[in-house]
């Protein structure tokens, strides 16, 4: 190789980083690896837009980056009586037009996941069981549930806080367009380019402290070698998401620095449970199928047991996941430490599929982002080619996440690849396994229709109990029981990683957020 060639990676590095040093010391431009379809905190429940969100607002109870509840717009809580919780405000909070925050906009916010329409992914599972809100002074509001439940303030780290006086009327797009984008977060609203960026200005107001930068900018870079090349260009500071063939050279490298943690997303398979003839599943000739093969646990087992999750992990993750048969990670209510992931077993997949009646196999679409999760186009051909080892004739269609979630939540799929982050299992479940309820916002991330009365009941029973010990027992059974019922196929908890120019520092989340007030300049 020719040295000039040898020395072209140490040239561009210099370049990059005097790039980034000529930058305006107080701007901040940071490379997000997956899409944000919307600023409207309550569209979808994903975790690009909630991140991206968490700069203009609030929630009550804010999560550390640890997984621990910690004070946000609520100071305290505590539950006053078996059904009641009461939150304490903080005060002197101001929005970003400088009105004051109060119980009414808490109000508001709450009301307010249950009439956006059209989304893909509704808020409405965390606040379906607040059965009435009270407001005791400006400062002090209380919320009833039903029946004792325990997981309320959990579930409201996800409910941010917007302004009734602001917000009122409004629609996704007067959130988009910045009109309605007043909350009492650490920046206000700049531009939003859909695909291409959203610029952020400083909230010198902020009352969790002045953030370190007066100007920021979440640069939109879901392709894995474009994100790279920024970063080395100079044209970013930090990226998230890290490609993990750049790891290795990443952290060897003394200009960048490298944070990682394993985060709380397991990757998973959803498949479809309900219907029995599904459109992506047909015999070899293409024709339909008389009944849908993935509704028999046999052949759910069987394609559980032809994924060799270990070389999935060490291969195409390149180290950087565990292997999992659970639905939560460990240290998370709802971990059990005896469900381990099956164990790769092709002989034993193709017995299964034997006795169900398919000795042959049968053709199968495999659906997945590709540019969602980490290496998430490449899992997808992965597990393709070990399903097609067990007798499965397998074909591949990845998308953007800006059309894929749309059509798996309408039903479209019969085996789509979903990432799912929690910090409890038996709320987990509620989204992704309960049988499907707008009316108590359950199911509403189970596109495959599983419905299981006994694990309704365990969940029920779980979030229910407000004593901790019982609560995790009662998770851990309702977990078991979905594994054992093979009602999604776990592969892998994935490591979260962000790797940043010298000069930065950033403590690693496990909810794989990337939050501009939470980088420092060193």
């Amino acid at each position: 190789m020719p040295a000039f060639l040898r020395l072209l990676p140490a040239m561009l590095l210099a370049c990059a980083l005097s790039v980034a040093q000529a930058r305006d010391p107080g701007d901040l431009v940071i490379g997000f690896g997956a899409d944000v379809s919307s600023l409207d905190p309550h569209f979808l429940n994903a975790v690009p837009n909630v991140a991206a969100a968490a700069h203009l607002f609030d929630a009550l109870v804010h999560v550390d980056p640890d997984g621990k509840l910690v004070p946000g717009l609520a100071v305290s809580w505590q539950a006053v009586d078996a059904t009641t919780w009461e939150f304490k405000l903080r005060r002197g909070v101001k929005f970003h037009d400088g009105s004051d925050f109060t119980a009414e906009d808490v109000m508001f916010s709450l009301e307010r996941p249950a009439k956006v329409v059209n989304s893909p992914g509704p808020f409405t599972s965390y606040t379906r069981q607040i059965a009435s809100r009270q407001i005791v002074d400006p400062y002090t509001v209380r919320l009833k549930t039903p029946a004792p439940y325990g997981p309320l303030p959990l579930d409201l780290t996800t409910i941010y806080m917007v302004s009734k006086k602001a917000a009122a009327n409004a629609t996704t797009e007067d959130f988009n367009s910045g009109r309605a984008a007043v909350g009492t977060g650490p920046f206000k609203f700049g531009a939003f380019r859909r695909g291409e960026a959203i610029d952020l200005v400083r909230n010198d107001a902020y009352w969790g402290g002045k953030p370190a930068w007066q100007h920021v900018q979440l640069r939109l870079l879901t392709n894995d070698a474009a994100r790279t090349a920024a970063l080395l260009a100079g044209d970013v500071d930090a990226i998230e998401a890290v490609p993990t063939p750049d790891i290795a050279r990443f952290r060897a490298n003394p200009a960048l620095r490298l944070e990682q943690k394993v985060s709380w997303r397991t990757i998973f398979w959803q498949m479809d449970l309900s219907r029995d003839q599904s459109p992506f599943v047909t015999d070899k000739a293409g024709r339909p199928l008389a009944h849908n093969p993935l509704r028999d646990v046999r052949v759910r087992a069987a394609i559980s047991k032809a994924i060799n999750r270990q070389a999935l992990v060490e291969r195409t993750m390149e180290g950087l996941a565990i292997a999992t048969g659970n639905i939560v990670i460990p240290g998370i209510v709802g971990h059990v430490d005896a469900i381990k992931p099956d164990a790769y077993d092709l002989a034993g997949a193709k017995r299964l599929l034997a006795e169900a009646g398919y000795p042959d196999g049968f053709a199968l679409t495999l659906h997945g982002p590709n540019n969602r999760y980490v290496n998430d186009e490449q899992v997808v051909q992965t597990v393709a080619q070990m399903l097609t080892r067990a007798g499965l004739q397998t074909r591949v269609e990845t998308m953007p996440l800006s059309s894929y979630f749309g059509r798996a939540r309408a039903g479209e799929f019969s085996f789509a690849l979903l990432g799912w982050g929690s910090l409890a299992g038996d709320s987990a479940l509620r989204s992704l396994l309960a049988t499907p309820n707008p009316d108590i916002g359950w199911g509403g991330f189970n596109w495959g229709r599983y419905s299981n009365p006994e694990l309704d009941r365990l969940v029920r029973a779980a979030l229910g109990e407000t004593d901790a010990a019982a609560r995790a027992k009662l998770a851990g059974q309702a977990v078991e029981l979905a594994m054992r019922d093979h009602a999604l196929v776990p592969l892998y908890h994935q490591y979260a990683s962000w790797v940043m120019r010298k000069g930065l520092s950033y403590r690693a989340r496990v909810d794989e957020f990337t939050l501009a007030n939470a980088f420092h300049p060193q």
